[in-house]
């Protein structure tokens, strides 16, 4: 016999006042430490405890480079479907879901401003956009980019995050990697600075062109940078491949990178390296 029993059964309890935690915290894939999303967006996406660099979006990246009162140019171009690509799923369907997802028109954003009291304009590529893949929309923003720096003599910064060239799009992507290497050309002959930042991933065409003809091509810690992925490098020459290949450190100790910024420090640091370029100029 019960010490305790309830006579009314009308007595409802009510069983909704669960606290949901669900999305709001978040697993470092580096450490296996759970984040506080809040905390990492304070800490602008990197693990407090181990470091790790999480992706950034473009345009929290241009808010945490340029000064306030900075612009966004060149937002009306669109990526068409001239091959009319349908794979799993339509092309236009996947544009039309990463527009939706993102905001944005492609994966891609460029923005003037000054960084310190150093004017830039940068192009920051969105990776949440079709893994920041480098279709003709892309190719047109970044030449736009570099031709705008070219005009006005002000110093061009590229962040690349993207898995390559935009497969859907065909030729007509692959001849993006020429044209913006040809448009940078130019702007090395008018002596106008070029800083390429390269976080992860930056890899495929991206990797092959415009990501590596910085006159400065600096990385964020950990960053995946290279052409094909490691492991389609270890199933080609059925070797495996040392430890950290590919990544930011590995490509620092072997001379394909000037320097790691942690991303904390990266606003800092542009804004040291173009008042040099500014000193190397008037020399």
């Amino acid at each position: 016999m019960s010490w305790f029993k309830r006579d009314s059964h009308q007595i409802v309890t009510d069983r909704t006042k669960t606290v949901r935690t669900e999305g709001l915290w978040t697993k470092c894939g580096n450490c296996g430490t759970a984040i506080f999303k809040a905390d990492l967006d304070t800490n602008l996406q990197v693990c407090p405890k181990c470091g790790r660099h999480f992706r950034f979006d473009a345009l929290a990246r241009i808010e945490n480079l340029l000064e306030p009162g900075y612009e966004l140019v060149d937002l009306n171009l669109r990526s068409t479907d001239p091959l009319k690509f349908t794979d799993l799923k339509p092309y236009k369907r996947r544009l039309e879901e990463a527009q939706k997802k993102t905001g944005l028109n492609d994966a891609i954003v460029n923005a003037v401003g000054h960084i310190g009291p150093h004017p830039a304009i940068l192009s920051v590529m969105e990776y949440s956009f079709i893994g920041g893949s480098m279709g003709a929309v892309v190719g047109e923003t970044i030449a736009r980019a570099v031709d705008r720096a070219h005009d006005t003599r002000t110093p061009l910064i590229v962040v690349a995050a993207s898995g390559g060239a935009r497969m859907m799009e065909g030729i007509a992507s692959l001849m993006q990697l020429a044209k913006i290497s040809a448009a940078l050309a130019r702007l090395a002959d008018a002596q106008v600075p070029f800083i390429s930042v390269l976080t992860d991933p930056t890899t495929g065409g991206v990797t092959a062109s415009f990501a590596m003809l910085g006159d400065l091509n600096i990385a964020e810690p950990g960053a995946l940078i290279g052409f094909a992925g490691p492991r389609v490098i270890e199933q080609t020459i059925r070797q495996k491949l040392p430890e950290g290949f590919q990544r930011s450190e590995f490509l620092l100790e072997h001379g394909f990178l000037d320097a790691i910024v942690e991303r904390k420090n990266l606003k800092s640091y542009l804004a040291n390296t173009l008042a040099w370029f500014g000193q190397a100029s008037i020399r």
